[in-house]
């Protein structure tokens, strides 16, 4: 016996703004039942658990024990140039001159998650 992994809870100050800028990150929608002032709402990704989100009352006060790592379908410069438009922060540039390497970045709410290089990144480059 195993256990599936149902969703990756993220706890948020507002769980349908945050949801809304989760959908614009990977193109999913949000659960079509939730609307503004919700206090939890999810993004249902095609494969793999849903990110859902859960309004708590309590501010984010540390750096992330779990994050997500997001490997682009354009190149990770095009990538992390978007998610900089949709209102993420970069937080640390891990970007190697050779190509190798990732971006950290923060949601609005100050959730870390990276951006790796695309398939094709990889392609073009060694390591």
């Amino acid at each position: 016996m195993v256990s599936v992994v149902q969703n990756v809870a993220i706890d948020c100050a507002d769980a349908f703004e945050l949801a809304r800028f989760w959908s614009e990150v990977t193109g999913h929608p949000l659960h079509p039942e939730d609307g503004p002032g919700a206090s939890e709402t999810q993004v249902t990704l095609p494969e793999g658990p849903a990110l859902y989100f859960n309004q708590v009352p309590e501010p984010k006060t540390s750096k992330n024990r779990v994050h997500l790592c997001l490997r682009p379908e354009t190149s990770r410069e095009e990538e992390v140039e978007r998610l900089l438009g949709l209102g993420a922060t970069l937080v640390a540039d891990r970007r190697e001159p050779d190509g190798s390497g990732w971006a950290v970045l923060a949601d609005p709410e100050g959730n870390e998650f990276c951006v790796l290089r695309s398939e094709s990144d990889r392609a073009a480059t060694p390591a």
